[in-house]
């Protein structure tokens, strides 16, 4: 079952623990997560069901692409949700999110 983790810049805002939930896409994963701890859907996605543009979401360390339909699929077991951070050559760091850098 996949692991939700929000990195601990996000836990300064709002509680997020550290949950198993089952699903096959990201959004079946958010779903359950959210029926968990609803206060962190309007932190994660915007009013139209999309990932908020301030937020990161990684599968095993891979960048999602679909920050849209969410329909990435979830076969592994970690799943980190942080704020995007750009480094100068425009990639994603995980790293400096992990860490709370900005």
């Amino acid at each position: 079952m996949p692991t939700v983790r929000f990195t601990q810049n996000i836990q300064r805002h709002i509680a997020c623990p550290t949950r198993e939930v089952a699903g096959a896409t990201l959004r079946d994963v958010l779903e359950a997560y959210f029926g968990l701890h609803g206060q962190a859907r309007g932190y994660v996605l915007d009013d139209q069901g999309k990932l908020r543009q301030h937020m990161a979401v990684f599968i095993d360390g891979g960048q999602i692409r679909d920050r849209d339909g969410l329909s990435d699929p979830v076969p592994r077991t970690r799943l980190s949700i942080s704020y995007r951070h750009y480094r100068e050559d425009k990639k994603y760091d995980e790293h400096s999110m992990s860490h709370g850098h900005t």
